[in-house]
């Protein structure tokens, strides 16, 4: 086989040639010492960019998270989430097991939680209940279509949290995918957030790793427990030099992944059998739904195409490493799987 054209996700993207060589000669140091300079250079530019006081490099996407949880609640606490949220669905129950947190989980509809709903499940003081000590947001929201969640409804759950005192997370891990489809900055959709979490591993191309931003004081407490959990990485520049080329050369890319992916699913909603939520693509992801998904992924595996199952749907990301003749491949794949069934 000629060629593989992998939609499954945009953590397949592979480095960039700049990134690969910047690697090679990037000035290095201890990280867990402070003594990083690469780090401390991507650590600070991330601050900058989000507006937050200071930002601390991870391994992972799902590490940053955990870290945000145990830094803003207690064990024992209650946080309120989406249902379809990443930390509940793809983090192997890690808030149990690891912040030792109980979770009140909200039905979610494009990425939102109803705010009533939300205000209802805040605990009110009783020897009998947890403490609700945290809110989580998702933007944009990934098992809901990738779909970008607005500004509005954001600082409308940062308003129920301020009022009784809880702290709101913010799951950004494909955040400057978001801020571009809503055509504002990241920063105003952090600002809605004391903690948010950045993935660099995704649509910007780095190898490894994300960032968790907050207070000066939140972040120390976030270092510690970054520690704790294995996560304190050595000669790290080697790994933040990709970071850094990807806030400052690869957002602005993004947008040719929302093209494509709007393109697909305008695609899609024209063949029978075949629908989807297309208000929800707003970013570089399309999930749909198709009699058999199972059978139409083999298929497309057996042409060296790879998507992924999501339920009973079937998902494809848009990312660096697919292009136009990745997308025109991949319709006529599809539009020859359908013609077979009519």
């Amino acid at each position: 086989m000629d060629r593989i054209s992998d939609f499954r996700s945009d953590t397949v993207t592979r480095p960039t040639e700049e990134m690969r060589k910047a690697m090679m000669t990037v000035e290095v140091g201890d990280d867990v010492f402070g003594d990083d300079p690469t780090v401390n250079r991507l650590e600070s530019l991330a601050a900058e960019m989000l507006k937050k006081e200071e930002a601390l490099f991870v391994p992972s996407g799902t590490m940053g998270n955990q870290i945000a949880l145990r830094v803003l609640s207690d064990p024992g606490d209650e946080i309120i989430l989406s249902d379809t949220s990443h930390i509940i669905q793809h983090e192997v129950g890690a808030a149990a097991r690891l912040a030792g947190l109980q979770t009140r989980t909200l039905k979610t509809i494009r990425g939102r939680m109803d705010p009533d709903e939300v205000k209802k499940c805040i605990r009110g003081e009783d020897i009998h209940f947890p403490k609700t000590a945290l809110i989580c947001l998702e933007n944009p929201h990934n098992d809901d279509g990738g779909v970008a969640v607005s500004p509005e409804y954001m600082k409308e759950i940062k308003a129920i949290a301020e009022s009784e005192g809880l702290h709101v997370h913010l799951d950004g891990a494909r955040i400057f995918n978001a801020a571009l489809h809503l055509k504002l900055s990241a920063a105003e959709l952090a600002s809605y957030a004391d903690t948010v979490m950045i993935c660099l591993s995704k649509g910007l191309c780095s190898p490894v790793g994300s960032l968790l931003l907050g207070t000066k004081e939140h972040m120390k407490k976030a270092r510690k427990i970054r520690k704790m959990l294995g996560g304190g990485m050595r000669q790290a520049g080697i790994l933040a030099i990709c970071g850094i080329i990807g806030l400052t050369k690869m957002i602005e890319r993004l947008k040719e992944d929302h093209e494509r992916a709007s393109a697909f699913a305008d695609f899609l909603s024209d063949i029978p059998g075949i629908s989807l939520d297309r208000e929800s693509v707003n970013t570089n992801m399309v999930y749909f739904h198709i009699k058999d998904n199972m059978r139409v992924i083999r298929t497309l595996e057996e042409q060296g195409i790879l998507v992924i199952p999501h339920g009973d749907r079937v998902r494809v990301t848009f990312h660096n490493d697919v292009g136009d003749g990745d997308l025109e491949r991949l319709k006529k794949a599809i539009t020859d799987y359908t013609g077979k069934l009519l």
